[in-house]
């Protein structure tokens, strides 16, 4: 009995994962996150976010972009990543039938909300065979203090 109440999705938010996944059944959405932080499908680059308790790690997985062409920026909480992938096709004048089309090209963005202890002033980036890691440390946490009262 007590194991019934507690997976019953009693929260606002369970309502709406609840009715999520019964979408996703109905219009098959097999594999792809179905969280509430979750993008669209095929969000270019792909990212994973990890925190470690001394840093915040991203890992964008943007094969065949050269990395003077990504741009990494921190404004107020949030860091972007923006760039351009040119298209893997060869130039318009050339006559070119193309059956499929599953590589995305174009301009990209993504935007990483930043949780408050993230530091701004010491984020480190570096790109390798099409991974850009992105590692953002963390500020210790503050210390409370005892007031002498007077």
């Amino acid at each position: 009995m007590y194991e019934s109440l507690f997976s019953f999705p009693s929260a606002f938010t369970g309502d709406f994962q609840r009715l999520r996944h019964e979408l996703d059944d109905l219009f098959g959405a097999v594999g792809m996150s179905t969280g509430i932080r979750s993008v669209a499908p095929g969000s270019f680059p792909a990212i994973n976010v990890g925190k470690l308790p001394q840093s915040m790690e991203i890992y964008a997985f943007a094969p065949g972009i050269d990395a003077s062409s990504i741009e990494v920026t921190v404004d107020r909480g949030v860091l972007t990543l923006a760039g351009e992938r040119a298209p893997a096709l060869p130039a318009s004048d050339a006559k070119v039938n193309v059956y499929s089309r599953e590589r995305a090209s174009g301009r990209f963005r993504r935007a990483i909300s930043l949780p408050d202890d993230a530091d701004p002033s010491k984020v480190q980036a570096s790109y390798r065979d099409g991974v850009l890691h992105i590692s953002v440390a963390r500020r210790d946490a503050p210390v409370p203090t005892r007031i002498a009262i007077q």
